[in-house]
């Protein structure tokens, strides 16, 4: 696949670069130049960041880092097994359990909440930073949704780390999760309420809290470009019939002189 000319490779993480010096200098930036393709569009264009992964994968198996981002793109286009299959070879490699919640995750995309419940509750969630410990909150309530347990999904997102009011990097999505549990279980006015909370945590943008919000407020927006699509075409309606009226005048007329 392609590497546009701006991609030197040089703009992976650090630890990455470290882990591709095992390999031949060339195929190193090789691997190192798909890879940030792959963080690149995983976003915007998760098909194509799956391409590039596998472009990674395929000169680099034995690196942690391409199973790892190979998982992701996979994640990314909903093939979990994939997913969960390079994130297990990735633990294998490191030995981390830093994708323990991922790996959960892709067990509920699975159509297996059992399975994420019981990973929710390993020992290796106590290894988790708090933010790996958010997540797999967040996911154990899924799977509590998933199963159709919408007051055990409430109190399983019920935490300090929601009632905190100091805002880390994790309080919108949990706060939106929240919100939209207590939606799901027909607890509107509080729903509105910890809505509210998650669009004053989300900075950047990472949920659609607002337009939750203003949905439950019945607030509509209009699109200003359809708008003014709108207004043209009105305009352009009315100059073609005032045309077809001065024909059919001048028709009229032209009948009369005969």
């Amino acid at each position: 696949m392609p590497i546009p000319e701006d991609v030197t490779g040089d703009e992976i993480d650090k630890d990455v670069r470290q882990e591709l010096q095992s390999l031949p200098k060339g195929l190193a930036e090789d691997v190192a130049k798909n890879l940030v393709m792959v963080a690149r569009l995983i976003d915007e264009d998760p098909e194509g960041a799956y391409g590039y992964s596998k472009v990674a994968l395929r000169l680099a198996s034995r690196v942690a880092a391409v199973r790892e981002a190979a998982g992701f793109a996979a994640y990314a286009n909903q093939k979990y097994s994939e997913a969960l299959a390079e994130f297990r070879a990735a633990r294998r490699m490191t030995g981390n359990v830093e994708l323990w919640p991922v790996m959960a995750d892709c067990e509920r995309g699975l159509g297996r909440p059992e399975k994420a419940l019981d990973m929710a509750g390993a020992p290796e969630v106590h290894k988790l930073d708090k933010a790996g410990q958010v997540e797999m909150r967040l996911v154990a309530a899924g799977a509590r949704r998933d199963m159709g347990q919408l007051d055990a999904a409430i109190v399983t997102l019920q935490s300090p780390e929601l009632a905190s009011a100091s805002v880390q990097p994790w309080t919108a999505r949990l706060r939106y999760a929240y919100a939209d549990a207590l939606l799901a279980a027909g607890r509107e006015d509080e729903a509105r309420e910890w809505f509210a909370k998650a669009v004053e945590s989300d900075k950047d943008g990472s949920t659609d809290a607002s337009d939750r919000l203003a949905e439950m407020d019945g607030v509509e927006f209009v699109d200003a470009f359809d708008e003014d699509e709108t207004e043209d075409a009105g305009v352009t309606e009315a100059a073609d019939s005032a045309v077809e009226a001065e024909e059919a005048g001048e028709v009229g007329e032209g009948d009369l002189k005969d």
